[in-house]
């Protein structure tokens, strides 16, 4: 049931589209197929993304409320969880809302995993193909004429590490330093960032290069596109609360 579900919502439409793209991309480049098929996704996502970036933002800005809300609650965890709540309620924020866009594109990635390794390109499986999509004549697997989607590259996999690290040390402000009581909550919170920040990219890389230059090259895309989003929010929000202090 998974498996047709997976088919029926991932891994078809991904197909579909690939081969959509290919039909119009020049010279049938697969590599360009899958940036436009990147960037696609990305403008789908783009409100769950939006909101993400907001929520992170808001959530470093409400830091010291948090704080003062765990001091002056630390003996009544009930009434904390019920103030931190009030607080994110009336700000704003949902916590949860940088989780969403990252949990979407592990599903994608195996879709585009699935369609390289098991959708038979450069051959076409026509048994998949809706039948509004026609039947490329030819399919080029060389982006660019220098590099194979089906292989693996060394060079894109580095570019998919390097551009998640720019994201995340944007996207996550610089480590406050250690008190002179650090707290489990602090302890866990400054693990968790040397993760995102260090880790991660390394995590990101080793997999782009060991799955497929496709997928090294739809990570670079997305998370090219994800900074520039992320510079574009956070700039829109800072003219908003300029113009607001006007």
């Amino acid at each position: 049931m998974f498996s047709a579900l997976f088919s029926s919502i991932i891994y078809n439409p991904l197909y579909n589209s690939l081969i959509f793209l290919i039909n119009h991309v020049p010279y049938a480049d697969v590599g360009i197929a899958v940036i436009l098929l990147t960037l696609g996704v990305k403008f789908i996502l783009l409100p769950l993304a939006h909101t993400a970036i907001r929520s992170q933002i808001m959530m470093n800005a409400i830091k010291s409320d948090l704080e003062a809300i765990r001091e002056k609650y630390k003996n009544d965890k009930q009434k904390q969880a019920r103030e931190t709540m009030a607080l994110y309620k009336e700000k704003g924020v949902n916590p949860f809302a940088m989780i969403l866009p990252l949990l979407i594109q592990i599903p994608i990635i195996l879709g585009l995993y699935f369609v390289f390794f098991r959708g038979g390109l450069p051959s076409v499986n026509t048994d998949l193909l809706y039948s509004f999509i026609p039947l490329p004549e030819n399919v080029n697997m060389q982006f660019i004429g220098l590099i194979d989607m089906g292989g693996k590259s060394i060079a894109l996999a580095l570019f998919a590490g390097i551009t998640q690290y720019i994201h995340a040390k944007i996207s996550f402000p610089k480590l406050e330093a250690k008190t002179k009581e650090p707290s489990f909550k602090d302890d866990l919170a400054r693990s968790m960032h040397l993760q995102m920040r260090y880790v991660l990219p390394i995590i990101v890389g080793v997999i782009a290069y060991t799955i497929s230059a496709a997928v090294a090259l739809y990570w670079t895309t997305s998370n090219v596109f994800a900074i520039g989003q992320e510079i574009f929010v956070r700039r829109k929000m800072l003219k908003r609360a300029e113009d607001n202090n006007e």
